[in-house]
């Protein structure tokens, strides 16, 4: 049997990606457009192609729905309003204002579909009183540089926030809400899906401090006041919170195992590493390297190649000046603990098409990346000290770009071992 590595590395991502798309997965979960006044809200870089989904299937609907710059799809009757991500801007917070707007007055019989996915938590913003919005903007900038996990940076959204944390349901009380997820993030839990705005928390404005104080993120004093008073975020149980149902109909293990089928079908074998694996890039990197090192060497001969699947969303603590993201920071730090090992590629992506800021879904890597890297003059471990990862790949030809995928499972990572 011959593959050829990176095409089939590729269309594995690519399959990944399709199954995940609200266009062919949203409608199945999809109930009957209710009779009455319907409303349709939402945030995330999926959001736009979920409410193009829904209208494909109940006709316009109103409604406001925030998505990133270049992922808006057109719609009949939901307004799709475009914003910065991953750090939030004017435009989030005007079009978030005006869909707290939109939810208040509505009544028992009104109903509500909200259409949340990854990237909520930059797109719905509302900062509370006496924080503004340039300091929320220097929070979450700080967060992302600072390596914290995605559940942490989402504590302190959630307390410094006027819509995440359940805030957005209970807005819309007494309107019946139905909230349709995509997942992004490990162990698929609509508390962290885009900072829950549909889900009740538990955490306290003290749980936020002490993710400030773990990661060593500096805060204006606006901001430690802020999370030294009362929170609006809403508890478990909260009776505004009692007519809302929570539904996820896409998640990376479904994108994982669909990938797994289709390099089952080639005639690989395939182990699923995991679809929630977190933890700084190079680290991850490290652990795979040693991973398919062993399991190459224990190859018989003959043996069917064999696919390494994961998930997750991996992180970077910012050390230097570079260009990147998690994934093609992964690959970095993969190509140089594999140091040229014949036999073994790998893929790491995000699959929304973005990895870090930069307009770059990932980077590939194979036997030749070093020697490659060579040629162009470019250092792998200065690269990586530098956190350089992005303008790495782009110098030997190696990055993936997809542009907008207009849906989030989070990382896709796959190695091939031949």
């Amino acid at each position: 049997m011959h593959l050829e590595p990176q095409f089939f590395l590729a269309s594995l991502f690519d399959r990944a990606v399709e199954v995940a798309d609200p266009m062919r997965s949203l409608a199945g979960f999809l109930p009957p457009k209710p009779t009455g006044r319907v409303v349709v809200v939402g945030a995330g870089k999926a959001s736009a192609r979920m409410a193009e989904a829904v209208e494909a299937a109940w006709g316009p609907c109103e409604g406001l729905v925030i998505t990133r710059y270049g992922y808006a799809r057109p719609c009949r009757g939901t307004r799709i309003v475009e914003a910065a991500h991953p750090v939030p801007d004017a435009a989030g917070a005007e079009a978030t204002g005006r869909m707290l707007d939109l939810l208040a007055g509505l009544g028992d019989g009104d109903f509500v579909l909200a259409l949340i996915s990854g990237g909520a938590s930059a797109l719905l913003c509302a900062p509370v009183e006496g924080v503004t919005l340039a300091q929320k903007q220097a929070v979450n900038a700080a967060l992302l540089a600072s390596g914290a996990p995605i559940g942490q940076m989402n504590i302190v959204r959630k307390h410094l926030s006027r819509v995440k944390g359940g805030q957005l349901a209970a807005a819309a009380y007494p309107a019946r809400m139905l909230a349709m997820m995509i997942s992004d993030v490990p162990g698929d839990d609509p508390a962290f899906i885009g900072s829950g705005p549909t889900v009740g928390d538990a955490s306290t404005p003290q749980d936020a401090l002490a993710v400030l104080e773990r990661w060593q993120v500096k805060v204006p004093y606006s901001v430690t006041a802020a999370l030294g008073g009362a929170s609006g975020v809403i508890p478990p149980g909260d009776p505004r919170l009692s007519r809302v149902t929570n539904t996820i109909f896409a998640a990376p293990a479904q994108s994982l195992e669909a990938a797994a089928e289709l390099a089952r079908a080639a005639g690989c074998d395939v182990q699923i590493l995991g679809d929630g694996i977190e933890g700084e890039a190079r680290d991850v990197a490290r652990a795979q390297a040693a991973l398919a090192l062993r399991l190459q060497a224990g190859r018989a001969p003959g043996a069917a190649p064999l696919v390494l699947l994961s998930g997750g969303e991996v992180t970077v603590t910012r050390r230097g000046d570079g260009i990147g993201g998690p994934n093609a920071e992964f690959c970095l730090a993969l190509a140089l603990a594999l140091d040229g090992a014949s036999g073994i590629h790998a893929l790491a992506c995000d699959t929304d098409g973005v990895d870090g800021a930069a307009e770059v879904a990932g980077a590939r890597i194979g036997p030749g990346t070093l020697k490659s890297a060579q040629s162009a003059g470019r250092d792998v471990a200065a690269a990586l000290d530098r956190n350089d990862a992005h303008s790495f790949f782009a110098a030997i030809g190696a990055q993936v770009v997809t542009g907008p995928t207009l849906t989030n499972v989070n990382d896709f990572r796959a190695l091939l071992i031949l």
